[in-house]
């Protein structure tokens, strides 16, 4: 009965514990390295009846163009001790060169979790107020954030969409959509159901809110537009930690069905809404109708879902 789960945790000054979702490249561990809040653990955790735990003890940080001023905590972590991968050294310095990507974009940083000056000691905390779920658009057609229903939550946890990029896995060379369900299938013995099931029980029993967040593309796909910028999607994460997001204005996505935020504080409002961000509005509904189909086409092989995630949780058929 205890809530296997992929994902970061963190926990703020007034306890209130976040946990983060996500594939390989779409910024969980990152994110979850701030320094205004305690990191509880960086990838595997439980969640029992007194609240989370984690497992593993250490981090994996993605250090690709990676620096002291966008990630000060993850930069200083890595020291004597940490088992870099794919990572190139200057022969003569030894110093790392984290913006040569020359072997791999895919170049790691492992290092014990007691490395992070900010953490908790020990790896335990409360029942989580926030959910998010990262996931690296590559089509450019996700909202960067939006507030999910528990019926929605449980369809996306079931999903598990990002997107494969170049040089994040052998063979991929253009971008590619990914569904590994629950974000983590590999890690996972059960059938993903009964982890979606676990999920939908604890939003409900601890009134947790849950946010889908894409730290992809904005403005068109990938070699169109951009990364979407890390200052914004803090802004938005931080709004949505405290609670900021709970009663705002929304517009709902006419293809998704995502309830996006109209104004977040130290994020342009155009940007909140990817239909104006692209300069042809054809161009975007033709992309997004293309992912929308991607995840209809993968929710097929869940037999035993009820029709109301089916139906209300996922993109609009």
């Amino acid at each position: 009965n205890i809530f296997s789960m992929h994902c970061s945790a963190n926990v703020g000054l007034e306890g209130d514990v976040a946990l983060f979702f996500g594939l390989s490249g779409t910024g969980k561990t990152t994110l979850s390295a701030d320094p205004n809040r305690r990191l509880i653990g960086d990838d595997e955790h439980g969640w029992s009846s007194t609240g989370v735990f984690n497992i593993e003890g250490g981090c994996y940080a993605k250090c690709i163009n990676l620096s002291r001023e966008k990630e000060p905590q993850i930069f200083d972590a890595i020291r004597f001790g940490t088992v870099l991968e794919n990572v190139t050294l200057n022969q003569e310095s030894r110093i790392p060169d984290y913006d040569d990507g020359t072997l791999t974009e895919n170049t790691r940083a492992a290092y014990p979790i007691h490395a992070i000056d900010n953490i908790v000691q020990p790896s335990i905390a409360g029942h989580p107020n926030t959910i998010i779920f990262l996931t690296a658009d590559a089509f450019g057609v996700l909202p960067p954030i939006s507030k999910l229903t528990k019926e929605q939550a449980m369809y996306h946890f079931l999903s598990g969409y990002t997107s494969k990029l170049a040089g994040t896995e052998r063979g991929i060379t253009s971008p590619q959509a990914t569904f590994s369900t629950c974000f983590g299938a590999p890690f996972l013995p059960l059938p993903a159901t009964r982890y979606a099931e676990m999920l939908g029980e604890k939003i409900l029993e601890h009134n947790a809110n849950v946010f889908l967040v894409n730290t992809g593309w904005t403005g068109g796909e990938y070699g169109v537009g951009n990364r979407m910028k890390l200052s914004y999607t803090r802004a938005m994460i931080q709004a949505a930690l405290e609670g900021e997001l709970n009663h705002v204005e929304t517009t709902k996505d006419k293809i998704f069905g995502l309830n996006i935020p109209l104004h977040i504080a130290g994020v342009p409002d155009e940007v909140l809404q990817p239909s104006k961000t692209w300069s042809d509005p054809f161009a975007y509904e033709k992309k997004a109708e293309e992912l929308a189909t991607q995840f209809r086409e993968n929710f097929k092989k869940f037999t035993n879902v009820s029709v109301e995630i089916e139906q209300k949780g996922g993109p609009i058929a």
